[in-house]
């Protein structure tokens, strides 16, 4: 920021103090014409024609200097026919004029004729009263004062603008480092953070960050969340295997003798309890790696396909929006899907009927898998989500599989709910799912 901050400190006061030095440089050339012209002007007022037809001045000019010898402020007066009439600064010089032209006006010029003196001059020609002869009046000034004068202005412009960008500089460094010093309070902040282990950025910080300190603590929250649901799980799963571990200690300990069932069973527990945390782990670093999409329909024929070949005796029926796409992995929708179709086939009468898109809403597409079987009581919906729990000890399963649909939903954004359905009477499973962004989006 310091070093773009200079480049532009330079360029500007480079360019002005250009253009600033050829409008002043030009300003004091004008005036130093002006003079001259002054001069000219005066002279040709005070210029009359003898009897013998010789130019003289009525009145003496004012400037001193006409009158030392070398002065570096000269006149001159030419005329076809006459010897040049010049001033006594000329001493025993003569000016070369460039009369061999009328000019109406005055005439400016630089001229080199005499050695280390550059002049400036100006000449004009006049045809004075009583006089049919074209004389030219000259005058002309050494330029050693004009570069002098030049020369101290361009001396104090350096100077001044040396200056400026010198007290530019600092007031940017200053502006940085007070702009950044926010910055400085959070990176503060942070390593108090770490070094207290809070959870939190707590202390008040200026009104420009706070925006970057609310992210903040929205991601450490995040984090300590998904720790907390680490844990959370972690426990869970020790829990769930705990108990079948035990089964098979005791088991083996007393030699009993249906020890291989109770290892297919028990084992057969415990797979199933990895293969829910594994699923939910997967979701959720699924989830974290960026933009998910998957087409509903496909992933719904899919499941009923696999499921059909094992529930041979089972209708299954499919309608609704088959564009519907939902943001979430496909894997994660064929898990939540298959365990929603394959309990519907499992408990109910002998029809499933999936609907895609069921009920209108343009930031979830809603799906619902109804069967006919004997549905499951109010008091039992909100129960039956809980891992291990199984209303229908009967049919074979561990109670997982409505966990499992209801963590990888919420895991998305989503949920699931149950009910009735009107069409078939028995059980309405509610699947809400986050719409996926269009192509176009």
């Amino acid at each position: 920021m310091l070093l773009i901050a200079a480049g532009w400190i330079a360029v500007l006061l480079v360019g002005g103090g250009i253009a600033l030095d050829r409008t002043l440089t030009n300003l004091v050339e004008r005036n130093f014409d002006e003079q001259l012209e002054y001069i000219l002007t005066a002279m040709i007022g005070s210029a009359e024609i003898e009897a013998g037809g010789e130019v003289f001045f009525n009145r003496i000019l004012g400037d001193q200097r006409f009158l030392e010898p070398n002065s570096g402020l000269y006149w001159q007066i030419n005329g076809e026919g006459y010897e040049p009439y010049p001033s006594r600064s000329l001493w025993d010089r003569t000016l070369q004029l460039q009369g061999d032209h009328f000019d109406d006006e005055a005439h400016f010029y630089d001229s080199a004729q005499f050695d280390g003196e550059q002049l400036r001059m100006v000449e004009r020609s006049v045809i004075l009263p009583n006089s049919e002869v074209r004389w030219t009046f000259a005058v002309a000034s050494e330029t050693d004062e004009l570069d002098d004068q030049i020369a101290e202005i361009r001396g104090i412009l350096i100077s001044s603008f040396a200056l400026l960008g010198l007290g530019l500089l600092l007031m940017t460094l200053f502006q940085i480092r007070y702009g950044l010093s926010p910055l400085r309070r959070v990176r503060a902040a942070i390593q108090k953070l770490r070094n207290t282990g809070a959870s939190s950025i707590s202390e008040p910080l200026p009104t420009e960050v706070q925006p970057l300190v609310q992210e903040l603590n929205e991601l450490l929250e995040h984090s300590e969340r998904q720790a907390e649901e680490a844990r959370t799980h972690a426990g869970n799963l020790a829990h769930a295997l705990k108990t079948p571990l035990t089964v098979l200690t005791n088991a083996a300990t007393a030699r009993d003798p249906k020890l291989d069932r109770l290892v297919f069973r028990e084992t057969k527990s415990m797979q199933r309890h990895v293969d829910h945390h594994l699923a939910r782990a997967r979701a959720v670093g699924r989830r974290s790696s960026g933009r998910s999409r998957a087409e509903v329909w496909p992933s719904v024929e899919s499941v009923l396909r696999a499921v059909t070949r094992i529930h041979q005796g089972v209708r299954f029926d499919l309608a609704g929006n088959q564009e519907a796409a939902v943001a979430i992995e496909r894997q994660d929708l064929d898990e939540i899907l298959g365990n929603l179709v394959e309990n519907a086939a499992k408990y109910g009468g002998g029809s499933v009927f999936v609907t895609v898109d069921a009920e209108p809403d343009d930031h979830h597409s809603i799906i619902w898998v109804e069967d006919d079987g004997m549905g499951i009581p109010d008091g039992e919906r909100e129960r039956i989500f809980d891992r291990g729990v199984r209303l229908d000890t009967g049919k074979p399963g561990t109670g997982l599989g409505l966990a499992i649909v209801r963590d990888v939903a919420e895991i998305y954004g989503g949920s699931v709910t149950l009910g009735e359905s009107e069409d078939l009477d028995g059980l309405l499973v509610r699947l809400s799912l986050p719409r996926a962004a269009t192509v176009a989006d």
